[in-house]
């Protein structure tokens, strides 16, 4: 079987992900496709330049969402963000390609997640990836028990929460202490902070789902990274979590175990063919 994969996006995510793909492969792919912005090309290129021909045979990035699909990509990883998924996630599936998932929070939009869900019936498969956080076979496991009840905090240093709506609710610079911000469901958190709360998607689409599942992001100078606290209560167990993820050096909003994940999940597909 040829094996190509596609990638969208070249940041921090993409970047790690294809070099630890790179070390960890037996044999390179036939080739890895990366979809990037027109001014975004040189970074992409040199993204797959550096993974280099352990990873693929062939590597070449694109600007059009068109040239990416002609390539014909067994799998396509996400990790551009929400609007990237938006903007080809139900091309990719309904072209017959599976989709690795990065931006879970993107489907806390019902309309998107029922495009993407309605593309697989003809097309390729969704995954999710379970990014920063684990425990999901045990989150599954305890729905199926009945019950079910899902509590989710979310707790980062104050600088992860920069260029945020958690700027407008509190003085970053000068937090002393730990401050809550939003106390509320799934579906907000992802809605509201998009680039911060896309384990509190994960966890929704694992278990209670979006209204279900409560969250509450923190901001805490004295958080040794980014914090994950899962309470999981059910008929079959009760469970509880906490992962202190490490930021990424490229962007303290995403854990380094988010591009470790997407690699391991990735690696998983390429074995099974």
């Amino acid at each position: 079987m040829t094996l190509r994969i596609g990638v969208i996006g070249y940041g921090a995510i993409a970047s790690l992900a294809l070099d630890c793909m790179a070390r960890e492969l037996t044999a390179p792919v036939d080739a890895v496709i990366c979809l990037a912005r027109e001014t975004g090309l040189p970074r992409a290129n040199a993204m797959l330049d550096r993974a280099g021909p352990r990873l693929a045979h062939q590597r070449k990035a694109v600007s059009s969402l068109d040239a990416f699909l002609d390539a014909r990509p067994n799998l396509v990883i996400e990790a551009a963000g929400h609007g990237a998924l938006r903007d080809c996630g139900a091309r990719v599936i309904g072209a017959g390609y599976d989709l690795l998932v990065t931006s879970v929070g993107a489907l806390s939009d019902a309309n998107l997640h029922a495009d993407l869900n309605e593309a697989t019936i003809k097309g390729g498969a969704l995954i999710l990836s379970s990014g920063a956080i684990g425990g999901l076979d045990l989150l599954a496991a305890a729905k199926l028990s009945g019950d079910l009840v899902v509590t989710y905090t979310s707790r980062k240093p104050p600088r992860a929460w920069r260029g945020t709506k958690a700027e407008t609710l509190l003085d970053l610079d000068a937090l002393a202490e730990e401050a809550v911000f939003y106390a509320g469901d799934a579906r907000g958190a992802a809605r509201d902070y998009p680039q911060n709360a896309n384990v509190a998607a994960t966890l929704a689409l694992h278990g209670a789902g979006f209204e279900a599942t409560r969250v509450r992001l923190v901001a805490d100078p004295a958080a040794p990274g980014n914090v994950h606290e899962i309470s999981i209560a059910s008929s079959a167990a009760d469970i509880r979590l906490k992962i202190e993820g490490r930021a990424s050096p490229d962007n303290p909003k995403t854990s380094l175990t988010t591009a470790y994940s997407v690699a391991a999940q990735a690696l998983q597909w390429i074995r099974s063919r």
